[in-house]
C-alpha cells in the first residue's frame, strides 16, 4: 500500500491527540507513532511531528501531526497551554525538577496559606523567566542540558512569557498543587523555582501534567495501546 492510498488517512494529514506516558520523551512517542503507521500501511516514509515538547518527567497532552498537517505545527504550538502539577517547597534542585538531586533545603514553618496564595500574583500577566540550564534550548550549537551535564556554566537570557492564571488547588506542605494557564515557551520548572525564591524559600517541580493546548484537552487523548487498536481496525 503506498502513501497515496485512500486507505491511508495519515499521509494526507491528520491531527492526533496523545496522553504522553511518564518517562517517555516526546521524540520517543513521535517515533513510535511513525513506526506504527509505517508498519500498518507498508510505507517507506511519512512525516510525523509534535506540537510542543513535554519533558520525560511530565505526562499529558501531546499533539502529533502527520503528513501534510505537519505544516501547521507552529499554529498548534502557539496556542495557550494549561498545566496541573505539584511544587514541593523547602528544597531546590539544579534542574528545577526531580531529574537531579536536592542541592539546598529550607525550613517551611513560616509558609502560611495566605502567603502562598498571595505570592502567586507575582507570576501572572507578562513575566520574565530564565529557562532551566537543564533544557533543550540551544546555545552556541549545543543543548543547554549537554552543557549542564558536562558541568559547564553559561549565561541564559531571560525570556518574556504570559501567564493568564496561576491557581493553587491544594496546600499540604511541603507540597502545593497548582493549575497554570500560560503562553508558548513558558517553563513550569522555572516557575516552580522562582515561586520558591519569591517566598524566600526554595521550590522544585515534583509533578507536571499538560491538560490542554488551546481547545484540545487531554481527556480526548489516546494512549499508545488505544492508537494501536484504531490502526488495526482501519
Amino acid at each position: 500500500m503506498n502513501s497515496k492510498s485512500p486507505d491511508n488517512p495519515y499521509s494526507n494529514g491528520n491531527v492526533l491527540l496523545f496522553d504522553k506516558p511518564l518517562n517517555w520523551t516526546s521524540f520517543q512517542l513521535v517515533n513510535k507513532v511513525r513506526w506504527m503507521i509505517k508498519q500498518r500501511y507498508g510505507l517507506k516514509k511519512i512525516k510525523v511531528g509534535h506540537a510542543g515538547t513535554l519533558d520525560p518527567l511530565a505526562t499529558g497532552l501531546l499533539i502529533i501531526c502527520t503528513g501534510k498537517e505537519t505544516k501547521n505545527i507552529t499554529t498548534y504550538q502557539a496556542q495557550e497551554k494549561e498545566y496541573t502539577g505539584t511544587i514541593t517547597l523547602g528544597a531546590t534542585t539544579p534542574s528545577f525538577d526531580l531529574e537531579t538531586e536536592i542541592d539546598q533545603t529550607f525550613p517551611i514553618d513560616q509558609l502560611t496559606p495566605n502567603l502562598l496564595k498571595e505570592t502567586t500574583a507575582q507570576f501572572t500577566g507578562e513575566i520574565q523567566q530564565k529557562p532551566p540550564i537543564y533544557s533543550a534550548i540551544k546555545k552556541d550549537g549545543k543543548r543547554l542540558y549537554e552543557l549542564a551535564r558536562a558541568g559547564e556554566t553559561t549565561e541564559i537570557a531571560l525570556r518574556t512569557v504570559t501567564v493568564t492564571d496561576f491557581e493553587l488547588t491544594r496546600i499540604e506542605l511541603p507540597e502545593v498543587d497548582f493549575k497554570i494557564d500560560c503562553s508558548k515557551g513558558t517553563y513550569i520548572r522555572s516557575m516552580a523555582n522562582d515561586y520558591g525564591a519569591a517566598l524566600n524559600n526554595g521550590g522544585h517541580l515534583s509533578a507536571l501534567r499538560r491538560t490542554a493546548i488551546g481547545n484540545y484537552r487531554v481527556e480526548n487523548a489516546l494512549d499508545i495501546e488505544e492508537f494501536e487498536e484504531i490502526l488495526n481496525q482501519q
